[in-house]
């Protein structure tokens, strides 16, 4: 892939006051450019790798720290290439000046993602890899970060390079039985490669079907609270945040586009979307606050529809009527609000329309309310189930896909009983795709989507 000729250099820990801060110093030139600057008992350029040494840091004759530097020789280094990280005490001015007198020393400064794309360039991680670290880095969930670092360590790399090289084998084969077509040879078992191909399909598809879940995992459950002006849906969202974020007032429109925020049920981020109240608008400023309010509601998963139950149980029914035909595929429940103000609380068994899920609630009193935080953890809990053991992403669900209809049109090739050539093809073009999903062949400006994401440092 090529190494970089140039040395670089960048903060690798959090900006702002610390305890401690780390730079970190990468490439052919680390060992000799840190000893421009570091004076311990002996100079960095004659210690062996994976070695820690306390000594003073120096800007031209000044001290700007005590430090310690922590030499990785390549190739065993996060990079592959040598690497020297300093810790200091965590202030940005003292973070700044490693970094500037680096600088000086004959370094530059790291571009965002700029270690970890040489880590990727020098063999050491593969392209899944590179985005397990991304993910780790935001991970907003226990889940989400557990299933982030067992891709690190190769969980998805393992089976994509195993069902490439079996795809590649069976090409070869298949290919190979061209060059003795006159002698009616059979290098690869029809019923095994069927079997292997149905193998590889299924996997591929059940890999990219858990993209959905692992977007909630990655981004959070989203919760959209809808209905009628004044039906208590800013004091619903304050009480499920247990803490008041949004403005609650007896006149319609207190709420003119929508409010956004996130708590976590058994680990599971939770985003509520509080939304403005649905209503003929009396202004400019509210019709478009309602349209960016209808936009949110669009990426929910689950929209809790507010009634306030004085005016009557069906009072949200055309509401809820017009939200089924708009969503049709989103999960719509009832919250029955105000039941304070009820001389009397219904069968909280019985729901809005026989199908709708309803719950009866006081958002003032707190009534009902942990029944309905329980049921809207066991749908995020069920949401975020993948099936599989890492996180999948838009690129690599897109690319799955794309494999597995290479695969499935191979198979059907081979069912088909049509020339070895035309099934050959088939496995190239799923190998292609399982390629780039690792990295095996990549293009740049794919290497560029993913490193934006990466900020200076890493």
């Amino acid at each position: 892939m090529g190494a970089y000729s140039d040395t670089i250099c960048a903060l690798v820990t959090p900006p702002g006051v610390g305890g401690l801060a780390v730079v970190r110093l990468s490439g052919p030139d680390a060992l000799v450019i840190a000893d421009r600057c570091f004076r311990g008992k002996q100079p960095l350029q004659g210690v062996p790798t994976h070695t820690i040494h306390y000594g003073r840091f120096l800007r031209g004759e000044e001290l700007v720290d005590m430090v310690t530097a922590s030499v990785f020789r390549a190739p065993r280094s996060y990079t592959g290439e040598d690497t020297v990280e300093f810790g200091c005490h965590g202030s940005m001015v003292v973070a700044d000046e490693i970094v500037a007198a680096l600088i000086e020393a004959g370094a530059r400064l790291a571009e965002p993602g700029e270690f970890t794309r040489r880590a990727f360039l020098n063999g050491k991680l593969d392209l899944t890899q590179v985005e397990a670290v991304a993910d780790l880095i935001y991970a907003t969930s226990v889940p989400g970060a557990r299933l982030a670092a067992r891709q690190l360590v190769g969980g998805l790399t393992q089976r994509l390079r195993h069902l490439r090289e079996q795809l590649l084998q069976a090409a070869a084969l298949l290919e190979l039985e061209l060059d003795f077509a006159e002698e009616d040879l059979e290098f690869v078992p029809r019923e095994v490669l069927l079997h292997q191909l149905s193998q590889g399909e299924a996997m591929c598809r059940r890999l990219a079907e858990s993209y959905r879940a692992a977007q909630v995992l990655r981004s959070g459950f989203f919760v959209g609270l809808v209905g009628y002006p004044n039906a208590g849906k800013s004091s619903l969202f304050n009480a499920l945040l247990q803490r008041q974020r949004a403005i609650v007032s007896p006149l319609p429109g207190t709420t003119r586009d929508y409010l956004e925020e996130s708590l976590y049920l058994d680990g599971i981020p939770v985003r509520l979307i509080d939304t403005a109240g649905v209503r003929e608008a009396a202004d400019t400023i509210e019709l478009q606050g309602i349209a960016l309010a209808q936009e949110a509601i669009r990426q929910c998963n689950v929209l809790l529809l507010i009634n306030d139950a004085t005016c009557g149980v069906e009072h949200s029914q055309p509401l809820l009527e017009e939200l089924q035909q708009r969503f049709p595929q989103m999960l719509i429940a009832c919250v029955q609000n105000k039941v304070d103000l009820l001389p009397e609380v219904p069968l909280r068994s019985v729901p809005l329309n026989g199908a709708v899920p309803t719950f009866w609630v006081s958002a003032l009193r707190g009534d009902g309310l942990e029944e309905l935080r329980c049921w809207l953890s066991a749908q995020a809990r069920q949401s975020a189930e993948t099936g599989v053991d890492v996180l999948i992403n838009a690129r690599q669900a897109y690319a799955l896909m794309q494999s597995a209809e290479a695969i499935a049109a191979a198979r059907q090739a081979l069912l088909q009983n049509l020339p070895g050539e035309f099934v050959a093809a088939e496995l190239r073009r799923a190998v292609e795709t399982v390629s780039e999903l690792t990295g095996d062949t990549w293009r740049e400006d794919v290497l560029n989507a993913i490193f934006e994401r990466f900020c200076i440092g890493k």
